[in-house]
C-alpha cells in the first residue's frame, strides 16, 4: 500500500528498458503513482538518446530524458534521491545484461527490482550475498501477477497428491530466454517436497530432439511455445490413474503485472537482502 504520511517523500524510479513493452507499461505505472517519482528512463534503442520519455511513448512530456548510460544514470539517482531515501530500479532488459545491471545498482545504493528473467541459480546466489554485505533490499521477480503467485502455490499444493506432471508456458516470440523465470520457479516451488516425478513407464525415443521438452533433475518436463500473439500463459498438468488435473493463468494484457510492480517497488526498500520471488512480499 502506498505511504500513509502525506509529507513522505516520492519514491525515485529509474526504468531501464523504458521504450520496450514492460518497460513503458512501468512508466505509465510510475508517473500516475502518487507515492512514486519517474528518476530516469534508460534505453539502448537506437536515435532515443536525450528524448523526453514520455514523448518517445506518446505521453505527455514528462521532463526525464532517455539515456543509454546505465551507471550514469544510477549514480545520478542515487545522488538526487539522498534527501528522500535511496532509488529504486525497475529493469526489463534483456538475460544477457541482468546479472551486470543488479550488481551495478547494489553496488551503487539503488534498490534492483528485477523483472527481467535469465539469471542462474549461481548468479542469484553471488547477487544474494553482494546485497546481504552491503545491507541492500532488492528483488527478483519471475512474475508479477498476483493470479501466477496464487497458481504457483496450487501447482505446489497439488504437487504432494500427483507423481505425474509437466509444465508449458507460452511467451509472444520477441521473448529471448526459454523456458521463462516463471515456469522455473513454479517447478522450483513443486521441487520442495524433495520428491521425483514422472517415473518412467515405457522407454521412450525421441524421432525430433527436444520434442518431449526440457526434463529438470525431479523428472518434472518443461515445455516452451514462442509464437506471436500470446503474451504470457503457463498451464500444469496433474496426472494420475483415470484423472488429470489442470492449471493455467493467462496474462491477456501487461497492465496485470504493474499493481504488483508498484508494490514491490514500495517494499523493496525495507528489505535488507534479496528476494526471490512475488510469494515473499505478499
Amino acid at each position: 500500500m502506498p505511504p500513509t504520511d502525506p509529507g513522505s517523500q516520492p519514491i525515485p524510479v529509474v526504468v531501464a528498458g523504458a521504450l520496450g513493452r514492460m518497460g513503458a507499461e512501468v512508466v505509465k505505472a510510475v508517473v500516475s503513482a502518487a507515492d512514486c517519482s519517474l528518476a530516469g528512463a534508460i534505453d539502448t534503442g537506437a536515435g532515443s538518446e536525450g528524448q523526453d520519455v514520455g514523448l518517445a511513448l506518446g505521453l505527455e512530456e514528462l521532463g526525464v530524458a532517455l539515456s543509454s548510460d546505465f551507471e550514469g544514470s544510477l549514480c545520478q539517482a542515487s545522488q538526487e534521491a539522498r534527501r528522500g531515501g535511496a532509488a529504486v530500479l525497475v529493469d526489463f532488459t534483456h538475460p544477457s545484461v541482468v546479472y551486470e545491471h543488479t550488481r551495478a545498482a547494489i553496488a551503487y545504493g539503488v534498490h534492483p527490482v528485477i523483472g527481467t528473467t535469465g539469471l542462474t541459480p549461481e548468479q542469484l546466489a553471488d547477487l544474494a550475498t553482494f546485497s546481504q554485505k552491503a545491507s541492500m533490499g532488492g528483488a527478483v521477480i519471475p512474475n508479477f501477477s498476483v493470479g501466477m503467485v496464487l497458481l504457483q502455490q496450487a501447482a505446489a499444493a497439488a504437487a504432494r497428491f500427483y507423481d505425474f506432471a509437466e509444465l508449458t508456458e507460452l511467451h509472444h516470440n520477441r521473448k529471448a530466454d526459454a523456458p521463462s523465470g516463471t515456469c522455473v520457479k513454479t517447478a522450483e516451488l513443486m521441487e520442495e517436497l524433495g520428491k521425483t516425478f514422472n517415473a518412467p513407464q515405457v522407454e521412450e525415443h525421441e524421432s525430433l530432439p527436444g520434442c518431449r521438452g526440457g526434463r529438470r533433475e525431479s523428472g518434472l518436463r518443461l515445455h516452451s511455445v514462442r509464437l506471436p500473439g500470446l503474451v504470457a500463459h503457463q498451464e500444469v498438468m496433474f496426472g494420475a490413474a483415470g484423472e488429470t488435473y489442470t492449471l493455467r493463468h493467462d496474462t491477456i494484457e501487461r497492465s496485470a503485472y504493474m499493481p504488483g510492480v508498484l508494490h514491490t517497488v514500495r517494499r523493496v526498500r525495507e528489505l535488507g537482502g534479496l528476494v526471490y520471488g512475488l510469494e515473499r512480499l505478499l
